[in-house]
């Protein structure tokens, strides 16, 4: 190419360095009038149109990138995270794996690639390519963090602490580093905790900016069994969430209500014409943290079945079918105008966006708790699939709940009012399914899963007409990988040490407790 494309292209990549959208655009636009049959400004449009939130504009640019020059790896994996925007998975995969080998010599988009895997639940794939990024730039902090999420994800723990200890020595006040780093073992002294404070009196930041160290506090003085220390830090945490929240649990509410008015009997007894799909669905769903990553590792131990992990696809579709637009992940309004539409592609349309994963297998599991909602439209769309409910003692599930970070969702377990508020409406709900869904809704008791693993396995196999596997019994063994927040735990064998946990701090959650039981819920 001339010296007039070589300054064209430099300039718009030296702008896009410092996201100077328009300088890239006009750039874009240079090279598509005077190079038409060049990718290149192809490319660069497509990272405009990215950057502007214009998915399906970028698609089509990347595309043309690729159809002008099809050994441009950069388009192709940029159109791939393109495609997992659009629930085109299956194609995004095929372009990940057509394109790795291209990828050798640059880390950038060997850690795309492999944080494209990892957002499809395939971190056995995102791991060779993120330790190739790390390879071919070791000093990248972001390559490095990717690298040490994977690690916890595909059971690689020593090799994470490894990695969250080399970025701590180079950032020691990165909070949520420490945070990572509490959270991959049993703490047996107060060598970190002392870290940790210290870096609390030396940044004197406010608290909304110390969440990770007050979670991660609290982790360890429960580790060490201080159950005050471990419950003030808990609290700070959640305190400081709830300060700027912005959160009305009333939201929450509604969209119940809505569920229990529009996903009533008759609406279910309503046939619809599904496409059977290839596969057959074990949806395993409850409330956050009360044993359903245990549950899901039992279940896809077992030679029948493969687990695709936790997606937002089942949420993303009712969404989509709603056809109303808000920045909500979902309300009231939706649930109702979803439920007033046909429901005969949904099955379809989800069963599309995982059969990258699925394959062959005659059984496939997603364990997706927020799926708990929705166990209406399950019900109604997949008729052959199975719906397995996790339950948990209810001050052990809810405390769980609140010393959790969630990224995304249970905005309701900040606050201990509100958590009670919730999990009353949650039983509600419970009920308004057990009573529409019957024999449908499989319930398994996570004490009594602790306490009677093997009869408590063989009775959960026959309800999913599954015959017993011994394999299922050492899940601990089990080698897939988990992007859960129970991602350390689930190595472990199976133990007692979580039930009734909340009775260490019986006098904090107390007020809740007498919630709960004012409402009938035993404790």
């Amino acid at each position: 190419m001339d010296d007039r494309y070589r300054h064209i292209s430099r300039v718009a990549r030296e702008a896009i360095q410092k996201r100077n959208w328009p300088v890239v655009h006009q750039g874009a636009d240079e090279l598509i009038k005077h190079y038409p049959k060049d990718p290149e400004g192809h490319f660069l449009l497509g990272l405009v149109e990215k950057a502007s939130q214009g998915p399906r504009r970028a698609s089509d640019c990347f595309e043309q990138a690729l159809k002008l020059d099809a050994t441009r790896y950069d388009a192709a994996i940029e159109l791939a995270d393109q495609y997992v925007n659009a629930m085109r998975n299956s194609e995004a995969v095929a372009l990940l794996r057509d394109y790795e080998e291209h990828l050798s010599n640059s880390p950038r988009y060997l850690d795309m690639a492999a944080t494209i895997y990892t957002t499809l639940g395939m971190s056995e794939q995102a791991w060779p390519l993120y330790l190739k990024a790390n390879e071919l730039q070791p000093d990248i902090d972001l390559f490095k963090a990717n690298l040490a999420s994977c690690a916890v994800y595909v059971g690689q723990i020593e090799k994470a602490e490894e990695i969250y200890r080399s970025l701590l020595e180079k950032h020691p006040q990165h909070q949520r580093n420490h945070y990572h780093i509490s959270r991959l073992r049993t703490v047996t002294s107060t060598a970190h905790i002392e870290e940790m404070l210290a870096i609390l009196d030396q940044t004197q930041a406010p608290p909304e900016r110390n969440v990770f160290l007050y979670y991660a506090l609290g982790k360890e003085y429960e580790d060490l069994e201080e159950w005050d220390n471990a419950f003030k830090y808990y609290k700070a945490g959640a305190d400081a969430i709830s300060s700027v929240a912005n959160y009305d649990i009333e939201q929450d509410l509604s969209i119940i209500d809505a569920i229990i008015d529009s996903c009533d009997a008759e609406w279910l007894s309503q046939p619809i014409q599904t496409e059977r799909t290839q596969s057959t669905p074990i949806f395993v769903l409850g409330l956050p943290r009360t044993g359903s990553t245990l549950v899901e590792r039992i279940i896809s131990n077992h030679s029948e079945v493969v687990s695709i992990g936790e997606t937002q696809h089942l949420e993303s579709l009712i969404r989509l079918k709603s056809g109303l637009g808000s920045q909500e992940r979902m309300n009231a309004d939706m649930i109702v105008a979803a439920a007033n539409e046909d429901q005969s592609s949904l099955a379809k349309d989800y069963y599309d966006a995982i059969k990258y994963q699925v394959a062959d297998s005659p059984l496939f599991l997603e364990k997706m708790p927020y799926n708990f909602l929705y166990a209406g439209f399950i019900a109604k769309t997949f008729p052959e699939a199975k719906i397995v409910y996790v339950k948990r003692n209810p001050l052990d599930a809810c405390f769980a709940m609140y010393k959790q970070v969630f990224t995304w969702a249970y905005k309701f377990s900040y606050r201990l009012a509100d958590l009670a508020t919730y999990y009353i409406a949650h039983i509600r709900l419970l009920e308004h399914y057990q009573s529409v869904l019957g024999s449908r809704l499989i319930t398994v008791e996570y004490e009594r899963m602790v306490e009677n693993q093997e009869q408590e396995t063989r009775d959960l196999l026959d309800l999913l007409g599954l015959p017993f596997e011994a394999q299922c019994l050492d899940f601990a063994n089990n080698q897939a990988a988990s992007t859960t927040a129970s991602s350390v735990q689930v190595r472990q064998p199976i133990h007692a040490r979580s039930i009734e946990k909340w009775t260490h701090f019986k006098s904090d959650l107390e007020p809740l407790r007498q919630r709960l039981e004012a409402a009938g819920i035993r404790c």
